[in-house]
């Protein structure tokens, strides 16, 4: 009976650990195996997923975030390659949606719209780190947003905010609260 339950326990939880890491994830690619690709108009990683979840010979898929020079695009695979980090990609498998990272305080594809007091241009950076970096060091700073570039023109902007305002999803943004 012991025997029984450790075997149970052994089979669940390597079940759990083989669906942890098959969930999409922000900052990762899936490179080969592409059956199509296609723009994303709405920039968002989602469609690319569910995309891939209507599509039977979909096995896995990459999405590229806009940039300077690109559109957002979407790769549909017919096989599951294995993924390579890459800042600029969000991938996963059929069914895994899409899971976004936890950096501490981070939010990632969060946009706290509203209560802003400066904003300026800032390298391309897969964390928003200059733009925390930033606010922390400004006492007036409570919160701030990182806008990703192609999201509304070319280049990448740092929001930054008097007031926490509450967040809303888009993918375009990674946001923090700092005090």
């Amino acid at each position: 009976m012991v025997r029984v339950a450790i075997a149970l326990a052994a089979g669940l939880a390597v079940t759990l650990g083989c669906l942890q890491a098959s969930r999409a994830q922000v900052g990762f690619d899936r490179r080969g195996g592409d059956y199509a690709g296609f723009p994303v108009p709405s920039n968002d990683p989602a469609a690319c997923a569910a995309r891939c979840d209507r599509e039977a010979r979909c096995r896995a898929w990459s999405f590229n975030f806009p940039g300077p020079e690109r559109l957002a695009q979407c790769w549909l695979k017919s096989q599951v390659p294995p993924r390579v980090e890459d800042s600029g990609s969000v991938s996963g498998v059929r069914g895994a949606g899409v899971i976004e990272p936890r950096h501490g305080t981070r939010e990632f594809s969060v946009d706290r719209i509203g209560g802003d007091f400066r904003n300026f241009e800032v390298a391309p950076d897969p964390l928003g780190e200059t733009c925390k970096t930033v606010c922390v060091g400004e006492p007036r700073c409570r919160a701030w947003t990182y806008l990703r570039p192609g999201y509304q023109g070319p280049d990448a902007r740092c929001y930054l905010k008097d007031r926490v305002t509450p967040p809303h999803h888009r993918p375009c943004c990674i946001s923090g609260v700092e005090r």
